[in-house]
């Protein structure tokens, strides 16, 4: 795996469980046990699920007694969606030039 953290992040979100934990977490802090019942898939495999989400920055443990919650990481989130949103906007850039270029075209050929 990739030492970059935006690729680690990548990586952990390509697999649909560990997307469904983030899912899951995005609306409240979770035990494993928690996160694992939606899953047919045993609580061990859930388990390391989480740690790569770990690994990636995405998520993180805190104890509280005997439960240990995992938390959502929210700035980690900001951080990927602020990679995408720079290319989002290169996108509609490009797409609002050929806009003009179209419009231009189609005003020229009107009036020939």
């Amino acid at each position: 795996m990739s030492d970059d953290p935006l690729d680690q992040a990548f990586l952990a979100l390509a697999d649909p469980v560990r997307r469904a934990i983030i899912a899951r977490l995005s609306t409240g802090s979770a035990t494993v046990n928690e996160l694992a019942e939606p899953f047919a898939i045993t609580k061990q495999a859930v388990s390391r699920h989480i740690a790569v989400l770990e690994a990636a920055g995405l998520v993180t443990r805190s104890r509280d007694a005997q439960r240990r919650p995992v938390h959502l990481d929210p700035a980690a989130l900001e951080r990927l969606t602020a990679w995408i949103d720079r290319y989002r906007l290169q996108g509609e850039a490009a797409y609002r030039r050929l806009d003009v270029v179209l419009a231009a075209s189609i005003t020229e050929e009107k009036e020939s």
